[in-house]
């Protein structure tokens, strides 16, 4: 059965756009940008990464190029530049953290919807998240007007139920209106569930703030980004930086502690040199609703087989159409109070990565579309070449195996005179040279996360959030030994990944929000292929064969299965400080944090009695 309850009807035309053909005109201006902080990005990466494949050429050149090392330097090209322009951004970040934090000027109030989309979600986790700010929010005096709506495309009958019991109980104590609709069909999933909303009733809210099942914002957030849009009339987006919250297993934590106390530096970079060009992440972000509908209503995609296919990561497209119709998209990391939740276990990650890998890939179909700004092709490139970037890894990774300890163990190199087809390669490009490339990059991977931690440990009142510099300096050594670990496992997961979204595989299920420990055997069948990998590498360091340099990616791929287990692992409830990962917001919960679990049970136990009630 079907229910809504919904406010009387105020239709918004949404028309899709045309990607051959660009708008005749804006509906805003945006000024030019001072190219000083993307100079200060772009620049030293291209000179760095042109500086390291000097030096290669200069190894390859000893003995002459061939087709296979032109190849081998592009890879290693491809790869390191996107590392360099991560560097550049913190650098960026470090510089832009002296710009003053503007108060936004006085505007008039706006009439803000929150928009909550769901699909078979928890329906106590949602409504109580929702309960949660709305009580937070009538503490503000900013002005605004603001209504929920939770829009569900839920096809679970008894979870359907469930939300509807939910949602008469949160209406019921609402401090403002709460609103509720379930689609009959779930027609182009979220692109589709919120361009129903904006078609039904976009036209009497000047902004929809879009926020996820798991998101979670202060009322102070969600009235710091009504403001600054109100301020800024010319603004079509404006995106907040969430921070992860719910993290209580190894691997959360693990994503936690790198998000608060290494992501702040990239997002203060990302701000400063994408400024009016900025990014959409599809939640936690306030849209002003006549921009959004009359410039990014999605089309399908026509493939080569003929087939139409669902935008799926819809966020950085829409971001981009609004900036090509003139809008600014700006990123402000520096507006506290937003949260998200993070997959628990290695598994549940990746499931999720897979989703976004395939949706991601499609932005390289987009990139031709007119009239985009070229810091918005460059956000959907970015975008797919996160995910090609592992199967550029492995490549190189096969590569450097290959190589061998030492000419002798070069299993290229046995190839040579039976097929001279194989590069000769020199005598220099030895296992010293492998550990060079292999350590350089390292250096640069870590340095953000490097250069974080010092500006914290420096900073004697940032460092005791984290529970003081010993308990930091344990956490950041656990975190980065955990990272270097799994990261092989993902490089190979996400090449499992580009190689099914490529094909068209994969489905779009609900996240898995609810962290649990896989059996044995759903481990083994699910990490399979790094075990595989990983005991050939070690027969091969076993022999002579392999490069010692490869010891640490051999052994995260031969302990895959182990590692995976130990992802779901309970660290919050570990007694040693220093390798529980504490972070500002496992020392100080926030109280929003606090008063959504006791509304969370709240609503839990009503929907549970009911149920027993019924029975």
């Amino acid at each position: 059965m079907t229910r809504h309850a919904m406010p009387p009807r105020a239709p918004l035309d949404m028309p899709a756009q045309d990607f051959a053909r660009a708008p005749s005109q804006a509906d805003a201006g945006t000024e030019r940008q001072d190219p000083i902080w993307r100079m200060a990005v772009f620049l030293p990466a291209l000179a760095i990464t042109g500086l390291t494949l000097w030096g290669f050429y200069g190894l390859f050149e000893m003995s002459g190029m061939t087709g296979f090392e032109y190849v081998l330097l592009a890879l290693i090209g491809l790869t390191f530049i996107w590392v360099t322009i991560a560097v550049s951004t913190v650098g960026v970040g470090l510089a832009g953290r002296l710009d003053p934090t503007c108060k936004p000027a006085s505007a008039d109030p706006l009439d803000v919807a929150l928009l909550v989309p769901i699909y078979n979600e928890t329906p106590w986790d949602v409504f109580g998240n929702s309960a949660a700010m709305l009580t937070d929010l009538t503490r503000r005096t900013g002005g605004h007007r603001y209504a929920l709506f939770i829009l569900s495309d839920t096809t679970d009958e008894a979870i359907a139920d469930q939300e509807w019991e939910a949602f008469q109980a949160l209406q019921a104590t609402a401090p403002m209106p709460v609103y509720y609709r379930r689609r009959e069909q779930n027609t182009d999933k979220k692109v589709g569930n919120l361009e129903d909303w904006i078609t039904g009733w976009g036209a009497a809210f000047e902004a929809m703030l879009v926020l996820d099942a798991d998101s979670l914002m202060t009322g102070r957030a969600v009235d710091r980004l009504s403001t600054e849009l109100a301020a800024d009339p010319r603004a079509g987006l404006i995106q907040s930086f969430p921070q992860l919250i719910g993290a209580n297993t190894l691997f959360a934590r693990m994503q936690q502690f790198s998000n608060i106390a290494y992501g702040w530096l990239l997002a203060e970079g990302l701000a400063h040199w994408a400024r009016t060009e900025g990014n959409y992440w599809g939640h936690n972000a306030i849209i002003r609703t006549h921009a959004f509908a009359s410039s990014a209503g999605l089309p399908h995609l026509r493939s080569l087989s003929g087939r139409t296919d669902l935008i799926l990561s819809h966020d950085f497209v829409e971001a981009s159409l609004l900036r090509r119709a003139g809008w600014r998209v700006r990123f402000l990391p520096r507006i506290s109070g937003s949260f998200e939740e993070t997959p628990g276990t290695l598994i549940d990650y990746i499931v999720r990565d897979r989703r976004w890998c395939r949706g991601n890939l499609q932005h390289l179909r987009l990139l031709g579309t007119r009239g985009l700004h070229p810091v918005s092709r460059f956000h959907l490139f970015q975008g797919a070449a996160a995910y090609l970037m592992s199967p550029a890894w492995f490549v190189l990774l096969v590569f450097w195996a290959l190589l061998g300890r030492d000419s002798e163990t070069n299993v290229i190199s046995y190839f040579n005179e039976a097929n001279p087809l194989f590069p000769n390669w020199p005598p220099a490009m030895t296992h010293i040279d492998s550990a060079i490339f292999l350590v350089v990059m390292y250096a640069m991977l870590l340095t953000p996360k490097i250069t974080s931690s010092i500006i914290i440990s420096a900073n004697g009142k940032a460092v005791r959030f984290f529970g003081g510099r010993r308990v930091f300096a344990g956490a950041v050594l656990t975190e980065l030994a955990l990272s270097i670990a799994y990261a092989p496992i993902m490089m190979i997961q996400q090449t499992k990944a580009v190689i099914g979204g490529m094909l068209g595989r994969g489905g779009w299920a609900p996240q898995s929000r609810t962290a649990q420990a896989y059996p044995w055997t759903t481990l083994i069948k699910f990490h399979w292929i790094e075990s595989a990998l990983g005991a050939l590498l070690v027969l091969g360091l076993g022999a002579g064969l392999v490069s010692w340099w490869l010891i640490p990616i051999a052994v995260s791929l031969a302990f895959a299965v182990p590692l995976s287990a130990l992802s779901a692992y309970p660290l919050a409830q570990s007694r040693l400080s220093g390798l529980r990962l504490d972070n500002p917001l496992t020392l100080r919960e926030p109280a929003i944090v606090g008063s959504a679990r006791t509304a969370r049970a709240e609503m839990r136990a009503r929907i549970e009695a009911s149920k027993i009630a019924a029975e």
